[in-house]
């Protein structure tokens, strides 16, 4: 007789939520069957078998929360199961559906796929019948408080009550904590994406013949930013105690909405990335969003942040910073509107884009510059060739 338990989670990842059992007591599995789904602050988890055997209990049902090494139920193996690791399984990423509506990035929980906003859920499902009493384990299962229904009516007026998800829980937790805990301001400014949008309409048939995906805004301001990070180091940095950590690596994290929230997977060296590579990987990352297999490792860590508001419409926003980053870029929709070019009134395809900083660290001055040489960068790409 063994124990399933929950297994390490990744980093500082320290509790997750029952989302399903997979399995029943009674039901035979064998060595890496997925038993559980968990569900925590970032991705979906499974816990799958060490050994092969018979699910002989069910401790902890859906629904509850539980921490590393807590016991989820016992297995059986005495019927001569082949043995595993005698460490608690991998966890590997549950498949789950994805939806992307636009948020202000925090750090992430389980990742979904980028499309309209959601409706609204239906309840929650039915938790797995347990078969057998003589099978049940020694301690009796602790289960969760009754829920209170998840619908209520009266005449005409229906309101819909559900539970939080985990990733739910931690992005209204840490965004309440980076407008407590930061000095957050943030400043505006507007570009032309004339030539940006020229460059890309020149080339992108060539581009995609090449390298099989196509050239999309992202990654110029992914190298923008870099060149621009460059020249202002404290916007890509964090506050450790007394200490301001200057990075000297550049990690952007890419937001993409989904249907429990935000997620961030991070470019890695994006300053040694290409802009083939720089499309490739956001494009693997949407779809393994969608797909609900995005890693732990993708969404760890980052430097500094880009988040686009503009693909669902947003035509000006605040995003709110990523702790503990200290910097996040805000991009919106293009729009054609009048300006002023040569003493001529002209319609350009024109940006709104907004940098939100932390104050302790980052001065008003530096943030404006920061925002200007983005600007600057866009409206003439070739600086960025010249310049590395």
């Amino acid at each position: 007789m063994i124990n399933i338990v929950v297994p390490e989670l990744g980093e500082s990842v320290l509790e997750a939520r029952i989302a399903r059992w997979l399995k029943k007591v009674g039901d035979r599995v064998s060595v890496g069957d997925p038993l559980v789904e968990l569900e925590t602050e970032k991705i979906n988890l499974e816990v799958n078998a060490e050994r092969g055997g018979v699910i002989s209990g069910i401790t902890r049902q859906d629904g509850e929360d539980v921490k590393i090494g807590d016991v989820l139920g016992t297995l059986d193996d005495s019927a001569g199961a082949s043995p595993a690791n005698p460490s608690p399984p991998p966890a590997t990423p549950a498949p789950q559906s994805v939806v992307a509506p636009p948020a202000a990035p925090a750090r992430p929980e389980p990742a979904a796929a980028p499309t309209a906003a959601p409706g609204i859920p239906p309840p929650a499902p039915a938790q797995p019948a347990r078969a057998g009493a003589a099978a049940a384990p020694a301690s009796p299962p602790t289960a969760p408080p009754a829920p209170a229904s998840p619908i209520r009516a009266t005449g005409e007026r229906t309101e819909v009550r559900q539970r939080m998800t985990k990733r739910r829980e931690t992005i209204a937790r840490r965004l309440v904590e980076a407008q407590r805990n930061a000095a957050m301001l943030t400043t505006f400014n507007e570009v032309d994406m004339t030539a940006v949008m020229s460059l890309r309409e020149r080339h992108k048939e060539a581009f995609k013949q090449q390298h099989g995906v196509g050239l999309g805004i992202s990654s110029f301001f992914v190298k923008v930013s870099v060149a621009a990070l460059r020249e202002f180091p404290q916007l890509n940095a964090e506050i450790q105690g007394d200490e301001i950590v200057l990075k000297r690596y550049y990690d952007i994290g890419i937001a993409v909405g989904a249907e429990g929230g935000l997620v961030v997977p991070v470019l890695r060296d994006a300053d040694k990335m290409s802009f083939a590579k720089i499309e490739q990987t956001i494009r693997d990352y949407a779809k393994r969003a969608a797909d609900g297999a995005l890693t732990l490792q993708d969404l760890a860590g980052g430097t500094f942040t880009i988040t686009n508001g503009g693909v669902f419409g947003s035509l000006l926003s605040t995003p709110i910073l990523n702790p503990p980053q200290v910097g996040i870029l805000g991009l919106h929709k293009i729009q054609e509107r009048p300006i002023g070019v040569a003493g001529q009134v002209v319609l350009r395809p024109m940006m709104y884009v907004a940098l939100s900083y932390d104050h302790r660290i980052v001065d008003g001055r530096e943030a404006v510059q920061f925002l200007v040489k983005i600007k600057e960068y866009i409206e003439e790409p070739a600086q960025l060739l010249i310049n590395q």
